[in-house]
């Protein structure tokens, strides 16, 4: 096609589209525009030969692998036309509204030309809401059709989405060019094209000159916070910016008289609860007078802020730790800048602030898409994203200009009534819970982990002291819901996370954060994205005996919420522990109490839990192995804080089909060196004809693994991964060492070989650590591989967030990548 017929069907002196001409330098741009024409359609263009390649997909892209969707192929556009955005006059062609509702690069895969004109194009897209695999494919027309049609059908990949996850285009509807949608586009409310804002380093003195919105105004004592609206996903498009959702207490700084105050989001003075640091910082700003909005937290060691640690420090008085991130400027120096910008506003801030590392940060914003930025959040266990028009004034109160999207389900909600402990004297063991809708308090379950032991004696001082005789839920709870329980005065709010709500509005797998103090009872509601799923909760059949004892006292987890995690990961972790004999760490009175390892049955042995014998040693004690996730259950009943699988089978104890070689760093060495290691590691194993695969070990390294057929024996996989570990310790002396003597292992790396002789094991992907932190072991994607993200990152309380925001399981190609042994040399060689 030429765009002989594209100009044809237009006249240009009525309709605003580009008359455009074919282009010369060669590009790889698409784009999908939303269009309101007699009926709405999304027009499919990909960049080739200097025009857009064109196909009307009559109900749009869908993200789920193989669901074909029409499309019907029609003229060449010119490559301008991809910018397009505005309203084709009714009666002329295509009379319609249109916006640009994705657009990015295209690769595709193998010769374009040639797929295009047979008839299977296959691609790869990178834009803001269509990403990963796709086909074009060509359908047998007949003779009398005026158009071929095509079938746009989105490929298998991490990109891709189940058939009950919310469709993309409902969710998100606007553009990516301008944030609008069609109705704004079709009464002409233009906003302007953004521009990225530039970096600035901190001056001496602030900027006073005046800000477009600002008005003088004397500085006032309080202003309300804007608050967020709850969406399940950010926004796109270039008038949105993208900031990191914190975990703390929302703080206004106020800066006047060389004096500060730090008030909380229902205007109350709390400077004396968080110390020095951060008011003598703020007086050190170049400001005569202002108020900025911002959040007050306490960080983790992966720099994450952490609601659970500021609360704890706030309880033991402890204020060394507080950090304030100041996101917003509402007043300056006798100007009210409210109306102005939030760009502005955020430019301004950001020269206020500076650059230098201080208790005081500037919170800065991505130029990345929404749903990316999400994604990474999600995959590093944080909070979620905040979304903010970047031309919006600031108004106090929830609205729509800001959104925030999260990792999980998180909210407040009040505290109605209390169950004692079972394993600890004058602790709370759950909390009764609740929201309002209307007058009514409606009871929404309970929640029985993130306890701590000085939280849950705590929450019982505080509980006991506000008891009552009635219940203040409405309906009343049901009889079971009321078991044990003791009614409190229903003003305490908690924060609280959970994984979703069940079919009848109960919290499923529930964990507790902190009391927040800063809201008030009677206004907390059921906070739920309009296109959240109520889902079933997974039924468990073992039961649990003292749910509420602490396994992990400093984070809060317990043997219920161990439980709910492996619920959540059994899909995962089933294929690396089910049928293989287990090596199992136990800790009846949780870390910091006795531990032992435990690799034979023990007596009262639940029969969940299958025994087995070693056919190599038939009279000793047998040996233990899980079938289902009743078996999972049962280890956790057990007090089982560590699982480690054998690298076989007990279908096949004498063949293995799984290679781990664990990189243990020694003393003084860096994080750099530890993932540079395994990327070299991964080099040999695939130059040997091996896949290789990467997890954090939860501990202070990484196991790279690699699958195998079960066709060779153990000594053969020893002496290839021993030859394996000499060889890079021979080359690299400086570097590693294949040798288990720690006197040999300062400044290097120990690549561990002996995990890979019968009866050895390895710590399963997915298992939790009997160490301080409640660390996961953790299979990652290569690519995941960067500084910031280090073997202890991923526990108990941000796993599930991660494997929540991937559209795929990280290894989900493990077993069929797994090749024989014999396919190997000996020196790491592939056999011809």
């Amino acid at each position: 096609m030429t765009l002989a017929q594209y100009r044809k069907k237009r006249d240009f002196s009525v309709t605003t589209e580009p008359k455009g001409r074919k282009a010369t330098n060669l590009g790889a741009s698409f784009v999908v525009q939303k269009h309101d024409a007699r009926r709405l359609h999304y027009d499919f263009r990909l960049e080739m030969d200097g025009a857009l390649k064109s196909w009307a997909v009559t109900k749009g892209p869908s993200l789920v692998p193989g669901e074909k969707r029409l499309a019907v192929h029609v003229e060449d556009h010119p490559i301008a036309y991809g910018d397009f955005e505005g309203t084709i006059p009714k009666g002329e062609y295509g009379g319609g509204t249109v916006i640009v509702w994705d657009r990015g690069r295209w690769t595709p895969i193998g010769d374009a030309r040639r797929g295009y004109a047979k008839g299977h194009l296959e691609f790869e897209l990178e834009g803001e809401k269509l990403r990963g695999r796709w086909r074009l494919v060509r359908m047998h027309g007949k003779p009398d059709e005026k158009h071929e049609n095509w079938l746009l059908i989105k490929g298998e990949d991490e990109y891709a989405c189940d058939k009950d996850a919310p469709d993309v285009l409902d969710e998100l509807p606007n553009s990516a060019k301008t944030g609008r949608d069609l109705i704004e586009v079709a009464g002409d409310k233009a906003a302007p094209e953004p521009k990225s804002r530039p970096r600035a380093k901190a001056p001496k003195a602030a900027d006073n000159a005046a800000i477009q919105g600002a008005r003088r105004t004397p500085l006032p004592a309080f202003v309300g916070p804007a608050l967020a609206t709850l969406v399940s996903q950010p926004p796109s498009g270039d008038n949105w910016l993208h900031e990191i959702k914190f975990d703390g207490y929302r703080v206004l700084a106020r800066v006047e008289d060389k004096q500060v105050a730090l008030m909380t989001r229902s205007g109350h003075d709390w400077t004396r609860k968080f110390g020095k640091a951060i008011p003598a910082e703020l007086l050190r700003l170049p400001v005569t007078t202002a108020l900025l909005d911002g959040e007050l937290v306490v960080e983790n060691g992966s720099g994450a802020s952490d609601f659970s640690l500021l609360q704890r420090d706030l309880s033991e008085g402890r204020d060394d730790r507080f950090v304030y991130y100041a996101f917003d400027l509402l007043h300056l120096d006798g100007q009210d800048l409210r109306g102005a910008p939030l760009s502005a506003r955020k430019q301004r801030l950001e020269r206020i602030i500076g650059a230098e590392p201080s208790v005081v940060r500037f919170s800065g914003d991505f130029a990345e898409a929404g749903d990316l930025v999400l994604r990474h959040a999600c995959r590093l266990g944080l909070e979620g994203v905040v979304s903010k028009m970047r031309d919006a004034p600031y108004r106090s109160g929830r609205g729509k200009t800001w959104v925030k999207s999260k990792c999980s389900a998180r909210q407040e909600f009040v505290i109605g009534g209390y169950v004692p402990s079972t394993s600890m004297p004058d602790a709370v063991g759950s909390l009764v819970l609740g929201v309002h809708e209307g007058k009514a308090l409606h009871g929404v379950g309970r929640v029985g982990a993130g306890f701590t032991v000085a939280v849950a004696e705590d929450l019982f001082k505080q509980l006991s002291h506000r008891e009552t005789k009635s219940s203040p839920f409405t309906p009343p709870l049901s009889a079971e819901a009321a078991r044990e329980v003791r009614y409190v005065k229903p003003d305490l709010v908690a924060e609280v996370e959970f994984r979703a709500w069940t079919a009848d509005g109960i919290l499923r797998h529930a964990s507790f954060r902190g009391l927040r103090e800063d809201k008030p009872a009677a206004e907390i509601a059921r906070e739920t994205p309009t296109s959240t799923k109520m889902t079933k909760p997974s039924t468990r059949t073992i039961k649990l005996t003292h749910p509420d004892r602490l396994l992990w006292p400093d984070q809060g987890v317990t043997k219920e919420g161990l439980a709910d995690y492996y619920t959540e990961v059994w899909p995962y972790i089933a294929p690396f522990v089910i049928g293989r004999p287990l090596a199992l760490v136990r800790c009846p009175d949780g870390v910091g109490g006795p531990t032992f390892f435990q690799k034979h049955a023990w007596q009262g042995l639940s029969a969940a839990i299958t025994e087995v014998h070693d056919p190599q040693h038939k009279d000793e004690k047998p040996l233990i192995t899980i079938n289902d996730l009743d078996g999972l259950m049962s280890l956790v009943q057990a007090a089982v804080l560590e699982i480690h699988p054998w690298g076989s089978t007990v279908a096949d104890w004498e063949r293995p089909d799984t290679i781990t070689m664990d990189l243990d760093p020694g003393e003084g060495v860096p994080w750099e060196a530890v993932m540079s290691a395994a990327r070299e590691v991964k080099a040999r194993l695939e130059q040997a004809g091996l896949a290789a695969f990467v997890k954090t070990s939860g501990g202070k390294g990484l196991h790279i693994v690699a699958p195998l057929k079960p066709s060779a024996d153990w000594a053969w996989v020893k002496a290839f991964t021993m030859k394996f570990a000499q060889s890079m310790a021979s080359d690299s002396p400086d570097a590693f060492v294949a040798t288990i003597a720690k006197v040999k292992r300062r400044g290097k790396i120990l690549v561990d070989y002996l995990r890979n002789q019968r009866g050895a094991t390895a710590v399963a992907a997915y298992s939790t650590r009997a160490r301080p932190g409640a660390t996961v072991s953790m299979p990652l994607v290569w690519s995941e591989l960067i500084p910031g993200l280090e073997a202890k990152h991923f526990t108990i309380e941000n796993a599930l967030k991660r494997l929540g925001s991937m559209r795929s399981d990280p290894w989900a190609d493990f077993r069929s990548a797994a090749v024989p042994m014999e396919a190997v040399g000996p020196r790491g060689k592939r056999k011809r």
